[in-house]
């Protein structure tokens, strides 16, 4: 959803002074979907009021329906990745933010997400980066989920990634977070694993900005 938050700076400086709050209410019901009251959002994030609105405005003028589905978002998320293919991690990162699974992520979905990826904890993020990886929502990562997530970002990344990536540099990449994560050898990680794993390695934590960066 980079593009939904390349707007949200456009239209924070493009606002005019001259809107009131009756124009902002008016604005949050003429969509399809309706989303949750100002407040209960701002109860239930790292975001207040104001802030919700300008993302609002953002997230409606990329999905005026209110909602977006898997083919509108890879759409969005494709334009900030021209050299590389993101269909594949653009996918993970939709069935991440869908966390109801009904095929579409509406405005709730995205802002929560959006909460935990800016302003949460370092445990709120580790446990978002998590349930990415964990593709079956089995509660655990194995190699080939965690194989898959990262090809999916090499192949993002395109051909033109400098310095150039190498063919197997996805699967070197894997298996030394899983040497170091997988702490009881038994071919998956837990969650607990991975929380621990990752805040006592700086490299790991280094690693994972990657992951950041990319949403």
């Amino acid at each position: 959803m980079g593009a939904v938050v390349g707007t949200l700076t456009m239209q924070t400086k493009q606002r005019r002074p001259s809107r009131d709050k009756a124009d902002d209410d008016l604005e949050m019901t003429i969509v399809c979907h309706r989303p949750e009251g100002l407040d209960q959002l701002e109860a239930q994030t790292n975001f207040n009021k104001r802030e919700l609105q300008v993302l609002y405005r953002g997230f409606k003028n990329e999905c005026p329906s209110g909602v977006v589905n898997e083919e509108t978002f890879k759409q969005i998320y494709s334009q900030f990745f021209p050299h590389g293919d993101a269909s594949t991690y653009a996918h993970y990162l939709f069935n991440a933010f869908d966390t109801g699974n009904t095929g579409s992520i509406k405005f709730e979905d995205f802002v929560t997400a959006l909460s935990i990826l800016l302003r949460g904890s370092v445990t709120e993020k580790l446990q978002w980066t998590f349930n990415l990886y964990d593709i079956n929502r089995d509660g655990y990562i194995n190699k080939e989920e965690m194989t898959d997530i990262v090809r999916a970002i090499y192949d993002m990344m395109g051909k033109y990634t400098y310095p150039v990536l190498k063919t197997d540099a996805p699967k070197q990449h894997v298996d030394a977070f899983f040497q170091k994560m997988d702490k009881n050898r038994d071919g998956v990680v837990t969650l607990d694993e991975f929380l621990f794993s990752c805040q006592e390695d700086e490299n790991i934590m280094r690693s994972l900005q990657l992951f950041e960066n990319v949403i």
